[in-house]
C-alpha cells in the first residue's frame, strides 16, 4: 500500500529547486536532472515524479521575455510534463512606462515570436492598455490574426472601468477568455487595506463582480490566486458568479489554498496556473485533498474546455 505524501518534504524539495533557477540555466539544468532520480523520492515507496507525470497539464497563467530564455522555460515545463504553456508579456503601471500601443505592439511581438518559434508548446494571449481603445482594438484583430488564443491585461485601467467595454464585448464575440491581473489587500484589525498606494488601478475581487454581473456572457480569468493577498476574501467575494475563473500560480501557497478554491469556486472554475512558479505550481495542486478526476480538471481539463469554445483546445 502507498504511503500518503509527505507533504512538508514535498515543499521543501520544491522551494530548494525553484531557488536555483535563480541561479542560473547551468544549476537550472543539472537540478532539473537530478529531480527525476530515486534519491530525491520523499520516501522509498512513493515516487513523486511518476505522480507528477501521470497527469496531462495546461499553465494557464505564464508569460516570455520577462527574464529566462524559451529553452529554459520549456526545459522545467518538459521536467514536470506541461504540455502546453499560454504566455504574455504585460507592463505594469508601476514600471515607469505608459504602456502605449508602440510599447504593447513589441510586448506582444515577443509573444508572436514564441509561438512561430515552438508552436506546439505556446498559447499565445494578446496584451493590451484600455486607455488606447481605438489602438487596443486594433492590436486586438492583429494577434487574433496570428492565432493568439486570449487576453491578458494588468493594471492600466480596472476590469469594471468603462474603458474596457468594447474590449469585454470584443471577447465574448471571439469567446475567449479575458487573464486579468488582480489583487486583494489583507485585513487588517478587522478593515480591509488598500493597494493602491503602488497599484492604485488594480482589480480587486469587487471590480470582478461588476464586471462579471454585467457582462455574465464574458469569461474573466482572476489570476494568482497563489500571487499573495487574501485569496480567502477573492474565493468568497466571486463563488457566485459562474463567468469567473481562478487560477492557482503564484508562489504565496498556504497548505489548504487550493481545498478552499474547491470549497467556494469548485471543481470546474480551477485552473493550473504558474507564473513564474513552476514546481508550487505543479505541487500545491499535487499536494491537495482535490480527487484524481479534480486534479485532472485543474491541470488540464477546465481550462482545455475554455479553449475548446473558440477551437482552439488541445488534443
Amino acid at each position: 500500500m502507498k504511503k500518503a505524501i509527505d507533504r512538508r518534504k514535498f515543499f521543501k524539495q520544491s522551494t530548494f529547486s525553484a531557488a536555483c533557477i535563480m541561479l542560473g540555466s547551468k544549476i537550472l539544468r543539472n537540478n532539473m536532472a537530478d529531480l527525476s532520480s530515486e534519491d530525491t523520492n520523499p520516501s522509498a515507496s512513493y515516487n513523486i515524479m511518476k505522480e507528477v507525470m501521470k497527469y496531462r497539464k495546461i499553465t494557464a497563467h505564464e508569460h516570455v521575455g520577462l527574464g529566462e530564455t524559451l529553452e529554459d522555460q520549456l526545459n522545467i515545463a518538459d521536467k514536470l510534463g506541461i504540455e502546453k504553456l499560454e504566455v504574455s508579456k504585460p507592463i505594469s503601471e508601476d514600471s515607469g512606462t505608459k504602456a502605449t500601443p508602440e510599447e504593447v505592439r513589441k510586448c506582444n511581438d515577443a509573444v508572436l515570436m514564441a509561438m512561430k518559434k515552438y508552436p506546439a508548446r505556446y498559447l499565445g494571449s494578446c496584451f493590451v492598455n484600455p486607455f488606447y481603445g481605438k489602438e487596443s482594438l486594433e492590436e486586438i484583430k492583429r494577434c487574433m490574426d496570428q492565432g493568439m488564443i486570449g487576453l491578458k491585461v494588468y493594471n492600466q485601467v480596472k476590469i469594471s472601468d468603462p474603458l474596457f467595454y468594447p474590449i469585454i464585448e470584443k471577447f465574448i464575440d471571439l469567446k475567449m477568455i479575458i487573464l486579468m491581473h488582480a489583487h486583494c489587500g489583507l485585513g487588517v484589525g478587522g478593515k480591509r487595506t488598500k493597494y493602491g498606494n503602488i497599484q492604485p488601478n488594480v482589480s480587486i475581487p469587487e471590480d470582478f463582480v461588476d464586471a462579471a454581473k454585467r457582462y455574465p456572457e464574458a469569461m474573466f480569468q482572476l489570476a494568482h490566486t497563489g500571487g499573495g493577498g487574501d485569496w480567502e476574501y477573492t474565493c468568497k467575494a466571486i463563488k457566485d458568479y459562474p463567468n469567473i475563473y481562478v487560477d492557482t500560480s503564484g508562489s504565496n501557497n498556504e497548505g489548504n489554498m487550493i481545498d478552499f478554491v474547491l470549497k467556494y469556486i469548485g471543481e470546474d472554475r480551477m485552473f493550473f496556473g504558474t507564473d513564474g512558479s513552476y514546481f508550487q505550481g505543479v505541487g500545491v495542486i499535487l499536494a491537495s485533498k482535490l480527487t484524481d478526476a479534480q486534479k485532472k480538471k485543474a491541470y488540464f481539463e477546465n481550462y482545455n474546455n475554455i479553449l475548446r469554445k473558440a477551437g482552439n483546445n488541445v488534443n
